[in-house]
């Protein structure tokens, strides 16, 4: 049997077409059955809140469940590792936060690289944290609290949610670009610490401004300064630490990852339903009332952010020789 030229060119193209056809088929099915969201971290938590926020908008968008799953431990290690050894089909997402940029370099002998092995999908909120002291304490402003930590160096106690922790290095990072010298007490968890620093037992602690904000609201804690590059609507008339310390920025932020090698065409198609949920007025609204704000952009801004963040990250956990037991 012969083909003439023309037959085999067209032949051609088509063979060459089936495959962009099929991926395409593909990212216009999904999802076909219910997809989980692993979250590192404990349910009512602000990762947890996040996930199922964007859960229920992606459940009513898409027409199937998608569920979250809580897999706490190792700072997020747990979840990380779940999601790089699932299968690249969309079926199952990460949604995380800082820890993923700090983690890789906070622990030696992990299983995955996280730039390499989790394809970032969509970002979701910045929020900043919040320099919060005991009304007790001295120091009213930044300024006045640089001066009274170089006047007595060693002598204030810095609260944090862990070592490692991203109140933990928000706190480190001031330090180096200060020069003050703050005692770091670690707790397991943002709620313990805030409970000694409301006591008075320690002087001043970087927080997650979901946390410590209705503190602040009541009066029970005094906000010297947010740590966004951006001040809070949240907290209006609260400086950023930027405006005395240049350069300075530290955020916690949040997002959707899957593994590696998932279909660009499902990527994609996650990430232009999140930007949509991050543009409806009701999530946003929602955000609003947790302190954050929407972070729109497509995956490969998220991509970037992360990368940037994991270098900063590093040379702050080097510098200071932060190492987990």
């Amino acid at each position: 049997m012969k083909f003439h030229r023309r037959q085999f060119l067209h032949l051609a193209a088509g063979a060459g077409a089936a495959p962009a056809l099929s991926r395409f088929a593909l990212a216009q099915a999904y999802p076909s059955r219910p997809v989980r969201i692993i979250v590192g971290f404990p349910p009512g938590g602000a990762t947890d809140i996040t996930a199922r926020l964007i859960g229920q908008w992606l459940s009513e968008q898409l027409g199937q469940s998608f569920i979250v799953e809580n897999r706490q431990g190792a700072a997020g290690n747990f979840a990380h590792e779940a999601v790089v050894r699932a299968a690249p089909d969309g079926y199952t997402l990460l949604l995380f936060n800082p820890s993923a940029a700090i983690n890789a370099t906070l622990y030696d002998k992990l299983n995955f690289v996280f730039l390499r092995d989790v394809a970032p999908v969509a970002s979701l909120i910045r929020s900043p944290l919040v320099i919060t002291s005991n009304p007790s304490f001295p120091a009213k402003t930044v300024p006045e609290f640089i001066a009274y930590a170089k006047a007595n160096p060693g002598k204030i106690d810095m609260a944090s949610a862990g070592v490692g922790s991203d109140t933990h290095l928000a706190g480190e990072l001031f330090k180096m670009m200060t020069g003050v010298n703050v005692l770091h007490v670690p707790y397991r968890g943002s709620g313990p610490a805030l409970t000694d620093l409301l006591a008075g037992q320690v002087q001043v602690m970087f927080d997650n401004i979901t946390s410590s904000i209705e503190y602040v609201r009541a009066g029970k804690l005094r906000a010297l300064a947010v740590t966004t590059a951006m001040r809070s609507a949240a907290l209006p008339d609260v400086p950023t630490l930027g405006e005395f310390v240049h350069g300075y920025e530290a955020s916690g932020w949040q997002g959707v990852g899957a593994p590696k090698n998932t279909p660009a065409e499902i990527v994609n198609k996650l990430n232009k339903e999140i930007n949509a949920a991050l543009a409806d007025p009701r999530i946003k609204a929602r955000f609003a009332e947790l302190g954050s704000a929407p972070l729109p952009g497509s995956s490969a801004d998220f991509g970037k952010l992360i990368a940037g963040e994991t270098e900063k990250f590093a040379k702050v956990i080097r510098a200071a020789n932060i190492k987990v037991e």
